[in-house]
């Protein structure tokens, strides 16, 4: 067998080569969303993240990335375009070998130095990883890690606390731990040889192998993604700090009705004096049906005829606020909040100027929203068409609602 630590040649290199480990099943967090390097936090994977940091910094040469066998799409599909730009290979049973396979994969591309990163610490930032980088030694590797600032305590057989462990000197490490790779590897490598499979990180095998490591100081937000709640919590940070983009949809609806003898319209809910009624199944309140259809609009829920059919004589005179109603109703259902709602009226006559408060104040109540939030407009259509001919009278509507969540990407 080759001695993995003779280096070749022709390999010399200043780019760091990095391993990053993304085998693990994840089983404390979930998988209800697949494995937790693939959970997303602020929108995107976890493991979208990690890639991104160690393949914007300059330092850093070739990224192998150790995936499980199963992973494949799930991995693509979270790396997108970054996945041409890593060298994907199929993990092993432990974290352990999933390292040593990485490592193997670097073989070729002979980094003098190798930075080890677990997927699911997305928060690493370019200063630790310089800071790692800066720390390795030809015989030595680095280690960031954070005082242990908790009390510790070890349990007795029994459940109790039996003793109080001094933490002087304690540390709770991280990754990137970065090694010079070909001394590196080669721990790997008889490790494997020997049936030695019990380290947790590779400040550990480094150890049994003799390899110093340096402690470099570690970042507070270098968390690793555990638990369920960790990464709720990492998604709830990350909202927070990403751009969004509220759902806000506008509905329209257009009505128009003849007139037919009578002696007054209702409109927006109010009865007007008039020489004339307007024909329809209903009140035939053009306002309020164009109002209807807008609010329908914004969350997808058909039309008025779809939920009122004109045949159905249960409708016939009825008052067009069961329709308003109605609307806002399955709005609200949708986890809607109505913002506006705006009408304006065609007709040459009558005016609306004098009923206008009264239309508002009948909207406010239909709606469950302040005046304000309310315009009710009149407009002649110049004497032209039928509205000008005085055959009928039209409505336009606008409604704006807002609903829970962003708009999605």
């Amino acid at each position: 067998m080759t001695d993995a630590s003779k280096k070749p040649a022709d390999a010399a290199n200043d780019k760091v080569g990095v391993v990053i480990v993304a085998a693990g099943r994840g089983a404390r967090a979930g998988q209800a969303d697949g494995p937790k390097q693939y959970q997303r936090i602020g929108g995107r994977a976890i493991i979208a993240r990690t890639l991104d940091m160690f393949l914007a910094h300059p330092g850093i040469g070739p990224v192998v990335v150790a995936i499980h066998a199963d992973d494949g799409a799930l991995f693509r599909g979270a790396a997108g375009a970054n996945a041409d730009r890593v060298i994907a290979v199929t993990g092993g049973a432990s974290r352990q070998d999933s390292v040593r396979l990485g490592l193997l994969a670097l073989r070729s591309h002979a980094p003098g130095r190798v930075l080890v990163h677990d997927a699911v610490r997305p928060f690493v930032d370019a200063e630790l990883i310089d800071r790692t980088i800066e720390a390795i030694g030809e015989r030595q590797g680095a280690l960031p890690a954070l005082p242990v600032a908790d009390t510790l305590k070890r349990e007795s057989a029994a459940g109790m606390i039996g003793e109080t462990v001094s933490r002087i000197g304690l540390h709770a490490a991280q990754t990137p731990q970065g090694f010079p790779f070909w001394p590196l590897l080669a721990a790997h490598e008889k490790a494997h040889r020997l049936g030695k499979a019990d380290f947790t990180d590779d400040a550990a095998i480094a150890e049994w192998a003799h390899i110093p490591v340096k402690i470099v100081q570690g970042s507070p937000d270098n968390v690793k993604l555990t638990w369920a709640r960790d990464i709720a919590m990492a998604d709830q940070r990350l909202s927070g700090e990403r751009p969004r983009f509220p759902d806000i949809r506008t509905g329209n609806g257009y009505d128009v009705h003849a007139f037919e003898p009578g002696d007054h319209v209702t409109l927006c809910g109010v009865p007007v004096p008039h020489d004339r009624k307007l024909s329809g199944h209903s009140d035939a309140d053009v306002g309020l049906h164009a109002l209807t259809d807008a609010l329908l609009a914004t969350c997808g829920a058909g039309d008025i005829g779809t939920h009122f059919p004109p045949s159905d004589p249960q409708w016939k005179g009825a008052a067009s606020r069961i329709f308003v109603e109605h609307a806002a109703k399955l709005v609200r259902e949708r986890g809607g909040r109505i913002a506006n709602a705006d009408i304006t009226l065609i007709c040459e006559a009558p005016r609306i100027g004098p009923h206008r408060l009264a239309m508002t104040e009948a909207l406010s109540a239909m709606l469950g929203i302040s005046p304000d939030r309310i315009s009710i407009k009149a407009t002649t259509n110049e004497k032209l068409g039928f509205v000008g001919r005085e055959e009928g009278i039209a409505a336009i509507a606008t409604a704006s609602v807002v609903f829970p969540g962003d708009v999605p990407e």
